[in-house]
């Protein structure tokens, strides 16, 4: 049995150690040691059986170890995993058992799916992406490394998006629309044309704003 770690305490982090506790014990091979933080007192007031055992900068992964990302944040979540896995850390992909996943997805390495997902059919989604709570994914999506699409997001048929995007809570996306690397979509938006590399969008419809 391989020993698991959260890698960040913060609200994020809580989160999925919730969601740990909904998976099935048939498929748990794994024990939970605890969350990786380099704040050690992150869960101060907070009741968890699990603590902050040891923080991300001193960590040296074993090759029995298994980590899951649980940074949201997009300024800090694809530089923290990377000194990880250039330690030689291996992430668990994280999907949550409430969620719907369809035939011919597939689903890269760390990535997490969180309760009340739904993904069609014939979605690649990439290594370390998040999908958070209730997003939507039709068919024929593809969802690069490092994304992270907050909250009930819908990503309609055929949709490309970038490696490394933030999808603020709400947003849409209507069919066969492409979202370049590194771009930001604001909450609430809807994006009816296409979003360049680097470009931040806001609203319905969508425009570009600094």
């Amino acid at each position: 049995m391989r020993d698991l770690y959260i890698v960040g305490a913060g609200g994020f982090g809580r989160e999925v150690y919730a969601w740990l506790q909904d998976l099935p014990e048939c498929d748990v091979d794994w024990r939970l040691r605890g969350f990786l933080d380099d704040n050690p007192g992150a869960l101060n007031g907070f009741n968890y059986q699990s603590q902050v055992v040891a923080s991300v900068s001193d960590f040296q992964p074993k090759s029995n170890d298994l980590l899951v990302c649980a940074i949201a944040a997009r300024a800090h979540k694809r530089s923290i995993c990377e000194q990880l896995k250039e330690r030689g850390g291996q992430f668990l992909t994280l999907v949550h058992p409430t969620a719907i996943v369809g035939p011919n997805v597939t689903l890269g390495e760390g990535a997490v799916i969180c309760p009340r997902v739904s993904i069609t059919c014939d979605v690649e989604i990439g290594a370390m992406v998040m999908l958070n709570l209730h997003c939507t994914v039709g068919h024929d999506v593809r969802i690069g490394a490092w994304s992270t699409i907050s909250a009930q997001c819908d990503l309609t048929g055929f949709v490309q998006v970038g490696e490394d995007v933030f999808f603020g809570s709400g947003a849409r996306v209507i069919p066969g629309k492409r979202v370049g690397d590194r771009a930001v979509v604001g909450a609430g938006s809807v994006v009816i044309r296409h979003v360049r590399a680097g470009q931040k969008v806001f609203g319905n419809p969508a425009r570009e704003f600094a």
